[in-house]
């Protein structure tokens, strides 16, 4: 066919075949429909077609009887081929307006022609079978494979059973920072677990053979007395700011030292909470001012190891290049066997990495036990003996008695320790490590007289750290290294008595949950078992 004229006029209607006489060209108008000639088609353009005398039909009627009812219904579907389906297209090609349907308001819409769930194009006789929800309870019936070591085995085995100790070392473990710490000052999964099982390994209630470690730290004599010191001091910093601190306050002055010399960029200590009287929380100290307040002894965990994320400390460590960042760590003994454990291993432990990898001088403070908050001060001081928490100035664990103090430095209760038992972790009776086998330096009042502070030197570290502070000190030698050694011994002791698993110093260094839940009782793979 010859055409000219506009670009539009040369452009092919779509679906009109070709055909050199143009009467006999065949035009599709209707998508479905008989096809029709040129002159067929130019009548329904006209509106109308004679069927014989008397008779016409156009869109809307029919008085021929030959446009059946289906014929009707299609009439308005006036598509090219290559066009099926777009209703704005007529059968020239061209464009219309498209109509809009005004939505309902205030009803809802049934927008479907059927069910919503049922399933299109899907060919005639395929039967697909399609799983149902039942399979989700399918899935959760396989059973982990025991050496995949979760959150809740740790969650079933130590925090529930009452045995955490809240040193933190399960936060500063976790690869993907998914354990968090909850208002009871215990860990709490925060985000999906990913069974990578170091919350497990790390914990030394759980699968961390502590006594391992000991001689993984320091040596081979570390299971006997008093561990394997290089030396022993009864010491006492000799300055007006003392009288606060906790006998001899060679903690502070240690690291008040270490400061001024460079050593370190700040200490994790304990600060009492603003909210909370005599609640203990974790603090890193940049300043001998800081150190100086802080002073002094607060008688229940922090978490210290669930607070080495070195971001919440970023304003207290301005312009500092965490890769090169040196810290003291004060911790109980249990603490400094966690950190000692991290640092031996080079995984990432995500936010907390920097925070671990910083730590250079370990402090551990000589612990027989430690305390719930809540439990000692609310219930066995405040309910129990009517003292008000804000109305005391220093507390101290001294010869076997609770002693705590007035502000104006008067002893409100001297009381046999063993009274406040109750009040203890329960973790706290299986460790046997009272002197802090692996810590730089161990302090404590076991051993020296009032107002001296027992100092035991471990590592070369530890030495280093007195040698510095030393030019500050008042010191001779320990003064009743028996003491120590009798209370390391009665420690070990109630150890024996409480732990379910065998004293093994020789044994591997992580314990399988699957060997301590034969020793404990605890269930294996608990989320399979409704934990």
């Amino acid at each position: 066919m010859e055409t000219n004229g506009t670009d539009d006029e040369k452009r092919p209607f779509p679906g009109v075949p070709e055909s050199e006489d143009e009467d006999e060209a065949v035009i599709v108008s209707d998508a479905g429909s008989t096809p029709r000639s040129r002159a067929e088609s130019d009548n329904a353009r006209e509106g109308t077609v004679q069927a014989s005398e008397g008779e016409s039909c156009s869109p809307d009627t029919c008085t021929c009887g030959e446009q059946t009812a289906d014929a009707a219904d299609t009439s308005d579907q006036r598509v090219a081929t290559d066009g099926a389906g777009v209703a704005n297209v007529d059968e020239n090609g061209e464009l219309g307006d498209l109509e809009f349907t005004e939505p309902a308001t205030d009803v809802s819409q049934d927008v479907y022609d059927d069910a919503p769930d049922t399933r299109v194009g899907i060919p005639d006789g395929v039967d697909l079978e399609t799983p149902e929800y039942s399979i989700r309870s399918q899935m959760n019936d396989i059973e982990t494979p025991d050496e995949k070591t979760w959150f809740m085995e740790l969650d079933e085995a130590v925090i529930d059973e009452g045995r955490c100790i809240q040193c933190g070392t399960c936060v500063a473990a976790c690869p993907s920072d998914s354990i968090g710490i909850d208002d009871d000052g215990l860990p709490e999964l925060v985000k999906m677990c990913t069974g990578c099982s170091l919350c497990w390994d790390f914990c030394p209630r759980g699968g961390l053979r502590y006594e391992r470690q000991w001689k993984i730290t320091g040596g081979e004599d570390n299971v006997k007395g008093a561990g394997d010191p290089i030396t022993e001091f009864s010491a006492k910093v000799d300055d007006d700011w003392t009288d606060n601190a906790q006998d001899g306050g060679v903690v502070t002055g240690m690291l008040a030292t270490l400061l001024e010399e460079g050593e370190i960029d700040g200490a994790l200590i304990a600060t009492e909470s603003e909210e909370d009287a005599w609640k203990a929380e974790s603090f890193l100290a940049t300043t001998k001012e800081e150190l100086i307040e802080n002073a002094g002894t607060v008688y229940n965990q922090t978490m210290a190891l669930g607070n080495l994320n070195l971001e919440q400390w970023e304003d207290k460590l301005p312009d500092k290049d965490w890769e090169d960042l040196s810290l003291a760590l004060v911790g109980t003994p249990c603490e400094i066997e966690g950190i000692r454990a991290l640092q031996d291993f080079e995984w990432d432990y995500q936010k907390q990495d920097e925070g671990v990898r910083a730590i250079d001088y370990t402090i551990a403070l000589m612990c027989t036990k430690n305390f719930n908050y809540q439990s000692l001060m609310g219930e066995m001081v405040q309910e129990q003996r009517g003292i008000d928490p804000e109305d005391i100035g220093k507390m101290d664990v001294l010869h076997g008695k609770m002693m705590i103090y007035g502000h104006d430095g008067e002893m409100i209760l001297e009381e046999d320790i063993k009274n406040f038992h109750d009040a203890a972790l329960k973790g706290c009776d299986e460790c046997a490590d009272f002197t802090g086998f692996c810590a730089d330096v161990t302090v404590g009042s076991v051993g020296s007289s009032d107002e001296y502070s027992s100092v035991i030197l471990r590592t070369e570290q530890g030495v280093k750290a007195w040698d510095l502070t030393e030019p500050n000190l008042e010191y001779h030698d320990l003064e009743d290294k028996s003491a120590v050694g009798k209370l390391q011994g009665w420690d070990k002791k109630k150890a024996f008595e409480s732990l379910e698993r065998p004293f093994d110093p020789d044994a591997p260094r992580f314990i399988d949950y699957t060997d301590h839940a034969e020793n404990y009782g605890t269930a294996l793979n608990p989320h399979d078992q409704g934990h």
